[in-house]
């Protein structure tokens, strides 16, 4: 019998969407988090999505954890070392949450990590393509992708000055702390290229993948082998960063305040929507093959976009915030998901 190959195709295209989804909610439950400091909240989301969940998902595939034992070594420590760098960027994301809320903060870190997760694998794997078709067609998607971040910035400027002049929520009740734009930028500029540390990460440890398949592990078991390696390097960095602000701020205490049961829950939320979007991704790039960079990709980033600012504005960021300053943010989310689509053809 015969495989249904659209079937197959539609299925990852719906597992993308999935992912894309999951990512757009996973910041949502910090707005109910407030009796929590910051670090708090994210030493227990990354401890569930960078620790216990990549570790259930390899014990899962029976032979996984010999097989990572045996993986190629000079492979698993660009993933242990590059999925360090990038915890620093999970960080700086996690602070510019709190400091410009759900909505701006996921469409600066999406537009920039896409644009530099395109283009900085190129230039260090592959730069002679640059003056090819499609190393123009990735610059002109990054140049689409700046006016996008732009008029999403500008529509930022207008809500802050809003929200000084006490006419505008800003930021909601966010846990952590709200800072100024530029220092927001800021934060969203360093996860943005760390993110692109990440996918660069990825596709050099892929020694690690190929010897899982030729040792009879599927495609999606041996990615998982590149994960938990790159997460679990990751962790480290967040979990540091974590215990410097428990010390410092003597937060630990928290942890333990009568009612907590809500709350590690949420945090678990976190991780489960956060983490469980890369694993659904990468259930469905084997299904979608080829087509993964064209439809998977796009679909995913443009889903998560959206479903980042439907929460923010559900959640009240934008309330009270100029009329013209929505207008401004719809308009750069537009140019946004075409730059997205630019860039999808590139790759």
């Amino acid at each position: 019998m015969g495989v249904n190959v659209e079937g197959v195709v539609a299925f990852g295209a719906l597992l993308a969407l999935l992912s894309g989804a999951m990512n757009g909610l996973f910041t949502m439950p910090m707005r109910f988090l407030g009796r929590w400091s910051w670090e708090n909240v994210w030493s227990v989301f990354i401890a569930g999505a960078c620790l216990v969940l990549p570790v259930v998902m390899v014990s899962a595939a029976p032979g996984s954890w010999n097989v990572l034992m045996h993986a190629p070594g000079h492979a698993v420590i660009i993933a242990l070392s590059t999925g360090f760098a990038w915890g620093f960027g999970a960080v700086m994301f996690g602070q510019s949450v709190s400091a410009i809320g759900i909505a701006l903060a996921n469409t600066f870190v999406l537009a920039i990590s896409s644009a530099l997760g395109s283009l900085i694998p190129m230039l260090l794997l592959t730069p002679e393509k640059i003056h090819e078709r499609a190393g123009v067609a990735i610059l002109s998607g990054i140049a689409v992708e700046i006016v996008g971040i732009a008029l999403c910035g500008r529509a930022g400027m207008m809500r802050e000055k809003a929200a000084a002049s006490g006419d505008a929520a800003q930021r909601g009740d966010l846990v952590g702390k709200a800072r100024p734009m530029a220092v927001a930028l800021l934060l969203v500029v360093g996860s943005g290229l760390l993110s692109a540390v990440f996918n660069i990460g990825f596709a050099l440890a892929h020694p690690i993948a190929a010897f899982g398949q030729a040792e009879g592990l599927t495609e999606f078991a041996s990615t998982n082998l590149i994960w938990i390696l790159m997460m679990g390097g990751g962790a480290v960095s967040n979990l540091g960063f974590c215990a410097y602000l428990l010390i410092k701020n003597r937060s630990a205490g928290k942890f333990l305040q009568p009612g907590g049961g809500r709350l590690y829950g949420l945090g678990l939320v976190m991780a489960l929507l956060w983490g469980g979007s890369i694993f659904v991704y990468g259930a469905a790039a084997p299904k979608l093959g080829a087509l993964g960079a064209s439809i998977g990709w796009p679909l995913s980033l443009a889903t998560g976009l959206l479903v980042a600012n439907v929460v923010g504005l559900t959640l009240g960021e934008w309330k009270g915030a100029p009329k013209g300053s929505l207008a401004w943010m719809f308009s750069g989310i537009s140019i946004l998901i075409v730059a997205i689509v630019i860039l999808s053809k590139a790759n």
